[in-house]
C-alpha cells in the first residue's frame, strides 16, 4: 500500500513538472483502477502529449466518469469537452458531438466555471467561424473573456483574446486581429498557463497567420513555439503539430527534402489522432515532391485528399508540369468555384490560376483571378498575399505584351519574395523579369535574370519543364501563334486576347518573318511541331 502511494506521489510530481514520460510510466505501474479522478485526468494528459492516442481517450473517458460519480460536474464537463475536441480532431464527428452534448448537460445549472468558457469556444466561436459568421464569433469570444475575468481564469481570458483576433481577421479587420493574436501569444509565453491552453493558443495563432499569408509572423511564432516545446521533456504529439508549420516554411524557402521528411514524421505521429494535421502534412509532401519533379507527388496529394484536404492547387500545378495546361486550367477554375466565398481560402488557388491560365493562353481567366487576388491582398494587407498579387499583375501584363508596365511590378514582386525567403518564387520571378527585359530589347539584363534563375533552380533541385519559345518571339506573339495552331481566325484570336483584328494581323506578319514562314498553314505546322498550342 505504501509502495503504491509512493509511486503516485512520483507520478503527480512528474506530471506537475511536465515530465510526461515519467508521469505516464508511474501511472502505468499503478493502473487506472487505483487512481482518483484527478489522477486519471493527469494520466490522460501525459498520454496525450506522448501520442498514446487510444490510451488517452480511454483514460480520459474514465476520468469523466469518475468526476461525475464524485459529483464534480464542472471537472467532468471540462473533460467531456476535451474529449469532444480530441474526437473531432480525429475526424470522428459522432463521438465528438456525443461528448460535447454530454458536457452541455453537465454544465446546466452549475456555477460558472472554466468548462463554460471552453464550451463557448467549441459551440459558439468555432461553429460561427466555420459557418462564415465572424461577427457572432467576435461576440462569443468577448463573452469568453468576460467569463474568464469574472471567475479569475487568465487562461480562459487569453483563449478568448485569441478567438477574437481570429474572428476579426476573418471579418477583414486584419490589423486589429493580428494585434490580439500577438497579445495573447506574448502573454502566454511569459505566464504559467497549463500546456493544454498554451498549446491551443500557439496552434491557432500560427494556423491563422499561415492562412492570412503573414509569413513573417508564421516564422517568428513557430520559432518561439519550438523554444517553448524544448522546455517540455518527452513531447510527442504537440511537437508534431508544430512540425506541420515548420514543414510549410521548409517548402517556402526551398528545403524540399527536409520538408518531406518533417511532414512524413507528422503523418507517422498524428494520423490516428489529428487527421487534419496529417492531411496537411501529406499535402506538404505532395508540394515538396512536385517541385522536385518526383512522380509520386500525385500519390501524396491523393493521401491528403483521402483525409479531407482539398488537393488543389497542387494537383492542378502538377497537371501543368506534366504538359496539360488546358486540363490544369479547368481543374483550378473548378477548384476556385468549389472553395466558396472565403477570400483567404481562394487566394492561393487564384495565384495558381494566374500561372496556369497564362500558360494555357486563357488571359481573360488570368485577369479575373488576378483581380480577385489584388482585392484580397488590399483587404488583408499581409506580406504573402501582397507578394502573390504583385507578381500576378506583372505576369498578366507581360502576357498582354505590356512589358514596360509589367517590369516595375515584377521587380517589386522579386523584392517581396526575397524578403520572405521564398527561394523558388524568387527564381520564378527572375524568369518573368528576363522575358520582360527581352521584350523591351535589353538582352544583357534578360541574360542576367536568366542566369540568376537557372542558378537558383539548380541549387534548389527544382524540376522544370522548359518550353523554349521560338527565337525572338514575344510572349504575346507566342499566344497568337498557339491560337493559330488551334485553327482560330483573326477575329477569334482578337476576341480571346482582347485585341483588334488589325493588331492580330500585325502580330502574324511579325511572326511569319521571325520563324521564316509565308503562310498561316506553315506557321501552324511550326507551332504544332514544337508543342506550342493553346489546347495541349
Amino acid at each position: 500500500m505504501n509502495e503504491t502511494a509512493d509511486v503516485l506521489i512520483l507520478a503527480r510530481q512528474a506530471h506537475g513538472a511536465h515530465d510526461w514520460a515519467t508521469a505516464a510510466a508511474h501511472f502505468d505501474a499503478v493502473g487506472a483502477e487505483g487512481l482518483t479522478a484527478g489522477d486519471l485526468a493527469a494520466y490522460a494528459d501525459a498520454l496525450w502529449w506522448l501520442g498514446r492516442v487510444e490510451d488517452n481517450l480511454r483514460v480520459l473517458a474514465a476520468a469523466c466518469e469518475t468526476y461525475q460519480a464524485d459529483s464534480r460536474r464542472a471537472e467532468a464537463a471540462w473533460v467531456a469537452t476535451v474529449l469532444g475536441i480530441f474526437h473531432m480532431g480525429r475526424g470522428d464527428e459522432p463521438q465528438a458531438m456525443g461528448w460535447i452534448g454530454r458536457a452541455g448537460r453537465l454544465l446546466e445549472g452549475i456555477p460558472e466555471c472554466p468548462a463554460h468558457g471552453l464550451m463557448m469556444q467549441v459551440a459558439d466561436v468555432e461553429t460561427s467561424l466555420q459557418a462564415g459568421n465572424p461577427t457572432a464569433a467576435v461576440e462569443a469570444a468577448r463573452r469568453m473573456q468576460a467569463l474568464g475575468n469574472r471567475i479569475g481564469e487568465p487562461g480562459l481570458v487569453l483563449l478568448g483574446v485569441n478567438c477574437e483576433g481570429r474572428a476579426l481577421i476573418r471579418a477583414g479587420n486584419v490589423v486589429d486581429g493580428l494585434a490580439l493574436l500577438d497579445e495573447a501569444m506574448v502573454t502566454a509565453l511569459g505566464s504559467r498557463l497549463g500546456p493544454f491552453v498554451s498549446g491551443s493558443l500557439f496552434c491557432h495563432t500560427i494556423a491563422s497567420c499561415h492562412e492570412v499569408g503573414d509569413i513573417g509572423r508564421v516564422k517568428r511564432w513557430t520559432e518561439l513555439t519550438e523554444d517553448w516545446l524544448s522546455t517540455l521533456p518527452g513531447v510527442g504529439v504537440f511537437g508534431g503539430l508544430c512540425a506541420v508549420h515548420r514543414a510549410q516554411l521548409h517548402v517556402l524557402r526551398g528545403a524540399w527534402e527536409e520538408a518531406e521528411r518533417s511532414a512524413l514524421r507528422v503523418v507517422a505521429d498524428l494520423d490516428a489522432m489529428r487527421v487534419d494535421y496529417a492531411a496537411e502534412a501529406w499535402y506538404v509532401v505532395g508540394e515538396a515532391r512536385r517541385l522536385r519533379g518526383d512522380p509520386t507527388a500525385a500519390d501524396a496529394y491523393k493521401e491528403a485528399h483521402a483525409r479531407g484536404r482539398d488537393p488543389q492547387p497542387g494537383r492542378a500545378l502538377l497537371q501543368l508540369q506534366r504538359g496539360d495546361a488546358a486540363g490544369a486550367a479547368t481543374s483550378v477554375r473548378i477548384a476556385v468555384t468549389a472553395m466558396g466565398d472565403d477570400p483567404l481560402r481562394r487566394a492561393p488557388l487564384c495565384a495558381a490560376a494566374v500561372e496556369i491560365t497564362v500558360a494555357a493562353g486563357r488571359l481573360e481567366d488570368a485577369r479575373t483571378a488576378t483581380s480577385e487576388l489584388v482585392d484580397t491582398a488590399a483587404r488583408f494587407a499581409t506580406s504573402g498575399l501582397e507578394a502573390m498579387a504583385v507578381r500576378a499583375r506583372g505576369a498578366v501584363l507581360l502576357a498582354e505584351d505590356r512589358a514596360d508596365e509589367a517590369l516595375p511590378l515584377l521587380r517589386a514582386a522579386f523584392r517581396r519574395w526575397r524578403e520572405l525567403g521564398a527561394a523558388y518564387e524568387v527564381a520564378g520571378t527572375c524568369v518573368l523579369l528576363a522575358q520582360a527585359y527581352r521584350s523591351l530589347g535589353d538582352e544583357a539584363s534578360a541574360a542576367a535574370e536568366d542566369a540568376q534563375a537557372e542558378a537558383a533552380f539548380e541549387q534548389l533541385g527544382a524540376h522544370r519543364v522548359v518550353q523554349e519559345p521560338p527565337p525572338g518571339l514575344s510572349p504575346r506573339e507566342c499566344q497568337v501563334l498557339a491560337l493559330v495552331a488551334d485553327g482560330h481566325s483573326n477575329r477569334q484570336i482578337g476576341e480571346a486576347l482582347f485585341i483588334s483584328d488589325r493588331t492580330v494581323a500585325r502580330h502574324l506578319t511579325n511572326i511569319f518573318h521571325k520563324i521564316g514562314t509565308t503562310s498561316r498553314t506553315q506557321a501552324a505546322r511550326y507551332a504544332i511541331d514544337r508543342g506550342l498550342t493553346a489546347t495541349r
